[in-house]
């Protein structure tokens, strides 16, 4: 289907985003939205014959569990809502923990990394297939941008993301500033992905602002398009003319015209960097053709660590290299997915709970993700709860990544900034007691009926010493 060129609608540009010129079709996060009722600036889209496009961030098929039923059933009824000609989600995992490993069950709040070996995409085709049969359209996935490194990698990105499509027929949905993020701080070349993955399972292009410090790319979605994103772009389209090419802004939103600006710049590069006529490249290469050996014996059934425990060390990071598959199968060895598991929940636990890095990993680099995955979690829950930054003032955030430091997410961000103003009023704070007052209100009215444990108790006793006063 060709879509065109579109912008992610948020609900902070929405007006923007109806006025805009030349806009073909839009992407709005699926977890956004209610299952049955549309916002009237989709609905007002729509009526205009705008494609409207849900994009899915938190169903993670690259993690060790099989996709949740329920989460399958809410994606499914936007897209019908929407009358979508396709839905997307990401090859990442979001959550670690649970059953697998018989340890607390861990949220990423982001997307993480898979690991591009042959067990990791065991475990993704048969959590894709599962999604798909689930699906009431065709299912796109996006590759994500990345701050560290699995250690001993056996395929490319290229060669994983080609794998993928030959063993599903899944679609892709290819995020050319997360090529050049992996570029950037993995030293991946976007050119050889390009060459290696089958570009003519691409659904559409996903084009995106980020910033660099200290040497390290942050795919921030709130920050203008640089040209280095444009020149992957280009190289995108000097290879094949993707159906559909979407501006993403999720913070930091300008002007209209400046993000007219970005998709003018984007609709230039797409014309420089087309071949002439008849000269288009061939989308069949054979840099992208996996040649493997036999497949290797299943390794044995192994027993789960808890969280805090890393994996059996691994050897240092090298050359990704091409080894045997496993061969084809209805279903994913249980091996093979508590191996995914085991690893997953090392990784993320080091991330969110501070227990040791695993073997193989650089502890900066793990350093550096850890305080991005607080600083996201300080950031949504602000927006989430507003009230919370508007009560605590300046005090905010620093509280806010205090208590992340040694909390990790074990569910969504509205019971995180409950659990976060509760662990403020248990500490005794805030110092202000009308900052008290209120913040005890709010998490008041928003628990609902629980338990009078210690922190109602608290709570109690704060609200009758100020109302004693």
């Amino acid at each position: 289907m060709e879509l065109g060129i579109g912008i992610g609608w948020r609900p902070e540009i929405a007006h923007e985003v109806e006025a805009l010129a030349g806009i073909d079709w839009v992407e709005a996060v699926a977890e956004n939205l209610c299952a049955d009722h549309l916002p009237d600036s989709l609905v007002r889209l729509r009526e205009r014959g705008v494609t409207v496009v849900p994009h899915g961030v938190a169903l993670g098929l690259g993690g060790a569990d099989r996709p949740d039923p329920g989460r399958l059933a809410a994606l499914a009824a936007r897209a019908e809502l929407l009358g979508a000609p396709l839905v997307t989600e990401h090859i990442a995992f979001v959550r670690a923990g649970g059953p697998l490993t018989a340890s607390p069950g861990l949220e990423a709040g982001h997307l993480l990394p898979v690991p591009r070996t042959w067990d990791a995409l065991d475990v993704l085709c048969e959590n894709v297939r599962i999604a798909q049969d689930s699906l009431p359209v065709p299912l796109a996935l996006e590759n994500i941008a990345a701050l560290i490194t699995w250690p001993d990698e056996e395929l490319t990105e290229g060669q994983f993301l080609a794998e993928l499509v030959e063993r599903t027929g899944v679609r892709l949905l290819i995020d050319v500033a997360n090529l050049h993020t992996n570029h950037v701080n993995l030293g991946q070349d976007p050119a050889k992905a390009l060459d290696e993955l089958p570009v003519e399972a691409i659904a559409y292009v996903h084009v995106a602002g980020g910033v660099e410090k200290n040497g390290v790319w942050h795919d921030t979605h709130a920050h203008p398009v640089t040209a280095p994103v444009l020149e992957v772009l280009a190289e995108l389209r000097s290879r094949v003319d993707p159906p559909g090419v979407l501006l993403e802004r999720d913070d930091a939103f300008p002007p209209a015209r400046e993000l007219a600006g970005e998709l003018d710049a984007i609709r230039a590069t797409l014309r420089k960097a087309a071949p002439p006529a008849g000269s288009q490249a061939p989308v069949e290469s054979p840099a992208r053709t996996v040649t493997v050996p036999a497949a290797p014996a299943p390794a044995p059934s192994i027993s789960a660590p808890p969280v805090s425990a890393p994996p059996t060390p691994a050897p240092s990071v090298s050359e990704p290299t091409v080894s045997a598959p496993p061969a084809p199968a209805s279903s994913v060895s249980d091996a093979a997915r508590d191996r995914t598991a085991v690893a997953q929940t090392a990784l993320l636990s080091a991330l969110v709970a501070g227990t040791p890095a695993p073997a193989g990993f650089d502890p900066a680099r793990l350093r550096v993700q850890s305080r991005s995955l607080a600083a996201k979690r300080a950031d949504v829950v602000a927006k989430v709860a507003p009230e919370l930054p508007e009560i605590l003032g300046d005090g905010y955030r620093a509280a806010f990544l205090a208590y992340a430091g040694g909390r990790p997410m074990s569910g969504g961000y509205r019971r995180d900034a409950l659990d976060f103003a509760e662990h403020v009023l248990i500490a005794g704070g805030p110092a202000d007691p009308v900052a008290r007052r209120e913040l005890t209100y709010w998490w008041r009215d928003r628990s609902g009926s629980r338990p009078p444990g210690r922190a109602t108790r608290l709570i109690r006793a704060a609200r009758a010493a100020l109302v004693g006063r």
